[in-house]
């Protein structure tokens, strides 16, 4: 029996590139705080643009510690959230085109969030990214780490745990 020939790898990228792009566009407050996401392989980057409105502390000036706090979590769920469709996407069992079309997954929902504020968060660009620690079929916990300049200095570090949604079939 032949085996059915890979598709081209600009194929599966832009098949990825578009789940991802419908998924963080399906979300309002991310449209609102214009977090973009940079995806290389299966890891995510989130990306905070700095605009004015964001700060908290014109003094200083300072990014809002609530901006920072939003921006972790979004970060966290994306990050699961895309976590768990990317094994789904890889094995087969999601059309990306759903997606596309409109019909987006439940997202999972925050069951509690800490974060560690480490300094302040100066007026530029902010960075973001979440490892997922454990991920079950009901529950699931998120490491985030963000930083500004520098990965080694970080703006702010998170843990946050996750009802996840129930999956058909």
């Amino acid at each position: 029996m032949a085996r059915a020939r890979p598709e081209p790898v600009q194929v599966v990228k832009q098949r990825r590139d578009a789940a991802l792009s419908a998924l963080v566009h399906g979300v309002p407050y991310i449209q609102f705080l214009g977090i973009e996401f940079d995806r290389r392989g299966d890891e995510l980057t989130a990306v905070l643009p700095y605009d004015d409105k964001f700060i908290g502390n014109p003094m200083l000036p300072a990014i809002h510690g609530g901006v920072t706090a939003g921006f972790m979590e979004t970060t966290a769920v994306i990050g699961l959230a895309w976590a768990s469709l990317w094994d789904d996407m890889e094995a087969g069992r999601f059309d990306a085109e759903e997606l596309t079309r409109g019909h987006l997954p439940k997202l999972p929902k925050t069951i509690d969030f800490t974060i560690d504020y480490l300094r302040s968060g100066l007026p530029r660009d902010a960075y973001a990214r979440a490892r997922v620690t454990r991920s079950g079929r009901r529950y699931a916990s998120v490491q985030v780490e963000s930083w500004q300049d520098q990965r080694h200095e970080p703006l702010a570090q998170a843990m946050g745990h996750f009802l996840m949604p129930e999956r058909d079939g």
